[in-house]
């Protein structure tokens, strides 16, 4: 299973001896340290806005105070993930359902199969709803994956309706007596209007079906993208409100500090993070694992 500091080795190698040189500097945090500061954060793409929120802060905390810049930066990146908090299915409502949205190539599809194998070992009963009935293999890729994880699925036809899908979907678990339910759902440009009316049509189909809107909405996101993924998930959120982000391919990324962006701009918390291909390296997002690979001086 991959570590969270193997996961975020690019983004150190990348910013690593910047920090660390800038750690190691005895006395004030003066105009040099936090000017050499702001350019090696934002090598890892975290937000300028928040960079100079971060070195205000630092400038106007240190003086007097016995403490390292590092321990300093530390708690302050702490705090900017606080509402990031570790996710576990709650015991009600059954079942529980969650719909995935993102854009074509972000890993959406893999990443819905790997909540399922999450959720199975922990001993919850999934089932899968392929309501991505546009792309020609789409339901055929989510039925490998379903053998895989040993769970049910309902799919529909390439060109049926996507909302028709998610309703049976959710009667299929009803009738099964399924505990959580997965709805993946077609990879869609955030530009494009009418497939994104069709996931309106998604949302109020599990809505008639089960009486309430989804449980959760959960964005995946491609870490490799950093902050021009922001633009992509609040196009998203405007049409299906979301609750939460999914980071795919968190080890392939150098910039990791886009995790900074999703929550402080969109205002929503991380809840899984990938840090590898294998089934169990999809795990849920650790504020503090994460800041503290990120800080790691080797």
């Amino acid at each position: 299973m991959v570590t969270w500091i193997n996961a975020l080795a690019r983004t150190r190698n990348r910013i690593g001896s910047a920090l660390t040189a800038v750690f190691k500097r005895s006395g004030a945090v003066d105009e040099d340290v936090l000017e050499e500061l702001e350019e090696t954060l934002l090598a890892a793409d975290v937000p300028l806005r928040l960079i100079m929120e971060w070195t205000t802060s630092l400038r106007e905390g240190y003086r007097g105070l016995d403490v390292s810049a590092k321990s300093m930066l530390r708690e302050r990146l702490l705090r900017a993930l606080a509402s990031c908090e570790p996710f576990d299915w709650p015991p009600a409502p059954r079942p529980h359902t969650t719909l995935i949205v993102g854009v074509n190539g972000a890993g959406k599809t893999t990443t819905t199969a790997k909540l399922a194998w999450r959720a199975q070992a922990g001993g919850l009963t999934p089932l899968l709803a392929a309501t991505d009935t546009f792309r020609a293999a789409g339901a055929d890729q989510l039925r490998i994956w379903a053998d895989r994880v040993g769970c049910d699925v309902v799919a529909g036809q390439q060109g049926a309706d996507a909302a028709a899908v998610a309703f049976d979907a959710l009667a299929a678990a009803q009738a099964r007596g399924r505990d959580v339910v997965l709805v993946d759902t077609a990879g869609r440009m955030h530009t494009r209007k009418p497939l994104m009316d069709e996931l309106g049509k998604v949302r109020r189909a599990i809505q008639s079906r089960i009486g309430r809107e989804p449980d959760e909405t959960w964005i995946v996101l491609d870490a490799s993208m950093g902050q021009n993924a922001i633009t992509q998930a609040r196009q998203f959120h405007q049409v299906a409100p979301l609750t939460g982000c999914i980071i795919a391919k968190l080890d392939g990324s150098a910039k990791a500090g886009f995790v900074f962006a999703v929550v402080h701009e969109l205002g929503i918390p991380v809840r899984f993070a990938g840090l590898g291909e294998g089934m169990g390296d999809l795990t849920p997002f650790d504020a503090t694992a994460f800041v503290d690979a990120l800080l790691e001086d080797e």
